[in-house]
């Protein structure tokens, strides 16, 4: 066993384990960012999203440049949007079969549900016209 390589994904997925931390390297994947430029595309508190991003830079997920008084942060490695877009997909794919199974379940359902013959219909009618 890789017991080096199991910790580093184990610590790495760790890393995107977060919503917003996700959001983030989203919107990195666009290229570069300041902290601000994030802060208005996602209408988050600042504190919140330079939280967020201090996770991500202690990870290495993410690096900084400074200019001036704004940092702005990019992608570690272009590999992370290869990676989210596998996670879209996986999560697309499972949405699909989600849909599929409970269309076949309403199906088997609807199959399962007796149904009265015309006739049996036919003198529940009389049988309530007459009461």
């Amino acid at each position: 066993m890789n017991q080096p390589l199991q910790q580093f994904k184990a610590e790495f997925f760790k890393a995107l384990g977060h919503p917003t931390r996700i959001r983030i390297l989203e919107l990195l994947s666009n290229g570069e960012k300041s902290v601000g430029e994030l802060q208005q595309e996602m209408a988050s508190a600042g504190s919140t999203v330079s939280q967020q991003l201090a996770i991500l830079r202690m990870k290495n997920v993410v690096d900084t440049r400074k200019a001036g008084n704004l940092i702005y942060y990019r992608l570690r490695n272009p590999l992370i949007v290869d990676l989210l877009e596998v996670a879209r997909r996986i999560f697309v794919s499972h949405v699909t079969e989600l849909r599929f199974h409970d269309r076949r379940r309403l199906r088997e359902q609807a199959c399962a549900t007796p149904r009265r013959s015309l006739t049996e219909t036919q003198r529940l009618g009389q049988r309530r016209a007459r009461t």
